[in-house]
């Protein structure tokens, strides 16, 4: 039996919490300690303990510490990596915990169903971005183009256009990351654990992507690489390419490095997919992995609400120049952007929050060897789309060795 001051020292030792990051240190250590500061300022019950670690070993550290059953409270990931942790039991469900009781979450409707695993809630949202169209104006009134695109097949008109006119490119799409290309128009990529990418839907808009490249409406720096976003900037800041599909943390490097460039900026939104999926969704949020105590998950959920609370997340995104996934916080950053409304940057900024509602993570999970089979589908998608193949006949052909390699495995979505 303890003793009475023996209780009271139990009572009075303060509750730990310890949280994970990924490759956030340097930048974000001012910004941490801060957070830590107010939040055990307000708990002085409370003890938070920061760790960062790299994001290529985030996750054997992780998986090490639930096997030891010295879990932290919680860990910063993204939507794949929790899709994969939740279907191993490796993460609790947070849906009773994402709003103190009696009041409905703050978090947007397109963020909680990209942590919604079977039929479960696997996270706290954090930050999230979309894309915005930027446009050069000159060149887009020597081409005679004034409206926004309202969908896909627009965007290629316009690029034909532009090019017809004006000579340059107007559109860069991620072709090395054909897969997601695919997902945001409403086109799987995997289907009852077979290859769906050789369906005619699938071959119409690569055969559409070679017109318009023929055309010479794609830029074609890079345009297949895994990551030509470096490729885009460039061309759209050396005046080379008429439009440019980012997430508006990219608008102000335009100002920074071209500002003769920035002068010329209009923004439009992204149309959103056949699914209403908007563009350019990749969010990050932080899970309870298991092995944390029942009796912890109130203090546990009580940081995690405030880390990921609107002002916390406003106060991020400022720094990060990424979006928030809070109602509130989209509210916020309209009023804010529309202060200074002529400004690019912000009317960037404006047409992303009136489009992260609809914001998804679109990917492909559960499949082994997976980057080894996109890199198959964006070679044979390259060799389609430049003509060296006919496009059904490439994509075929990719199919079948997806489908040979698929055979032995569990289906993926």
């Amino acid at each position: 039996m303890l003793t009475f001051t023996q209780a009271k020292a139990s009572q009075q030792k303060p509750v730990r919490i310890e949280f994970w990051t990924m490759s956030l240190k340097p930048k974000f250590i001012p910004y941490f300690q801060q957070l830590i500061r107010d939040y055990e300022s307000l708990h002085p019950d409370t003890q938070v303990i920061w760790t960062d670690y790299p994001w290529d070993i985030l996750q054997l550290k992780l998986v090490t510490a639930i096997a030891a059953g010295k879990p932290p409270a919680l860990v910063n990931l993204s939507v794949p990596w929790a899709e994969a942790l939740a279907r191993d039991g490796m993460l609790e469900p947070v849906d009773q915990w994402l709003a103190p009781a009696g009041q409905q979450a703050d978090y947007t409707d397109g963020a909680l169903d990209d942590l919604r695993f079977n039929g479960h809630l696997y996270g706290f949202p954090h930050y999230s971005n979309v894309n915005v169209i930027a446009y050069n104006k000159a060149l887009l009134q020597k081409a005679g183009v004034s409206r926004a695109p309202a969908d896909l097949n627009q965007v290629f008109q316009m690029a034909m256009q532009i090019a017809a006119r004006t000579g340059k490119p107007a559109y860069a799409p991620a072709l090395g990351k054909i897969d997601g290309f695919f997902l945001q128009q409403g086109l799987p990529v995997i289907k009852a654990n077979r290859a769906a990418f050789d369906s005619d839907a699938h071959v119409r808009l690569v055969e559409q992507l070679k017109t318009v490249y023929t055309a010479g409406g794609l830029l074609k720096d890079k345009l297949f690489a895994e990551d030509n976003f470096p490729a885009v900037i460039d061309a759209y800041l050396g005046g080379r390419l008429a439009m440019m599909v980012s997430a508006p943390s990219a608008i102000r490097r335009v100002q920074t490095d071209a500002p003769d460039v920035y002068a010329q900026t209009g923004i439009f939104p992204m149309p959103a997919g056949p699914t209403g999926i908007n563009d350019g969704g990749w969010m990050f949020h932080f899970a309870v992995p298991k092995g944390n105590q029942p009796r912890q998950m109130p203090a546990i959920a009580e940081f995690a609400r405030y880390l990921t609370g609107s002002a916390r997340q406003l106060d991020f995104a400022a720094l990060a120049g990424v979006m928030p996934t809070t109602r509130s916080g989209l509210r916020q950053t309209l009023i804010r952007a529309a202060a200074n409304s002529n400004d690019p940057a912000q009317q960037a900024v404006i047409e992303a929050a009136r489009s992260m509602q609809n914001a998804r993570s679109l990917y492909v999970s559960g499949i082994e060897d997976y980057d080894e089979l996109r890199r198959v589908l964006v070679q044979a998608t390259e060799a389609a789309v430049t003509g060296r193949k006919p496009v059904k006949p490439a994509l075929e052909e990719a199919a079948r060795i997806w489908n040979r390699k698929l055979a032995a495995q569990k289906g993926g979505h």
